[in-house]
C-alpha cells in the first residue's frame, strides 16, 4: 500500500472511532475521544489552515442540527445530558451530536477529497449516507427521530455536498481551500 492510501485509511479510521465513541459513549466519552481524534488530525494530518474547516463545520452543526433539534426533530433520552446542563449556546443539542460535525470535516481534504470532483455522486452520497448515519446513530444511542427528520437531513446533506463540490472540486480547489 502507498503512504497516501495509509493516510486516507487512518483518516477514515479516526473518523469512525470518533463517531462510535460519540454515539455509543455519549457526551463525556465522545468528547474525550473526538477531541483526541481532532487534535491528532490537526497535529499529524491537517493541511495549513484546515482548522478553519473544522471550526466552520462545528458552526454548521450548531445551525443545522441545533435548528432541527429545536424544531422537534430529535428526542434524546435523559442520560444524553449526563455531563451537566447544556450551555445556552448549544440549545437542545448534546455535545456528542455536535462533535460529529468537526469529525466529518476531518475527511474533507483527505479520505473524501476525490469525491468533490463528482457533484452528482457527492449529492447522492450525501442524500443517502447522511440520513443513514443519523438513523444508525439514533438506533445505537436510543434517540427518537421525528418522521420528517431523515428527509430534512437528506436535503441538507445533498445541498452541503454540492456546495463542497463547488468549493473544493474545481482545479486547485483543495489547494486554495485551506
Amino acid at each position: 500500500m502507498t503512504p497516501g492510501l495509509w493516510r486516507a485509511l487512518a483518516n477514515l479510521a479516526g473518523f469512525q472511532l470518533g463517531w462510535l465513541a460519540c454515539v455509543l459513549g455519549g457526551s463525556l466519552v465522545g468528547g474525550i475521544v473526538a477531541g483526541g481524534v481532532i487534535a491528532a488530525h490537526l497535529r499529524w494530518q491537517a493541511r495549513p489552515g484546515e482548522w478553519r474547516w473544522l471550526a466552520g463545520f462545528a458552526g454548521l452543526g450548531l445551525i443545522i442540527d441545533g435548528g432541527l433539534a429545536m424544531a422537534g426533530g430529535f428526542r434524546f433520552p435523559p442520560a444524553t445530558f449526563l455531563i451537566g446542563p447544556l450551555p445556552a449556546w448549544t440549545g437542545p443539542l448534546p455535545l456528542w451530536l455536535w462533535l460529529l460535525w468537526p469529525l466529518f470535516a476531518t475527511l474533507l481534504h483527505h479520505s473524501l477529497a476525490w469525491l468533490w470532483r463528482h457533484p452528482w455522486l457527492a449529492a447522492a452520497g450525501g442524500a443517502t449516507s447522511g440520513p443513514l448515519s443519523y438513523y444508525a446513530g439514533a438506533e445505537l444511542a436510543g434517540v427518537t427521530l421525528a418522521p420528517w427528520l431523515l428527509a430534512a437531513e437528506a436535503l441538507c446533506w445533498a445541498m452541503l455536498c454540492l456546495w463542497l463540490c463547488h468549493r473544493l472540486g474545481r482545479p486547485g480547489g483543495l489547494a486554495r481551500a485551506g
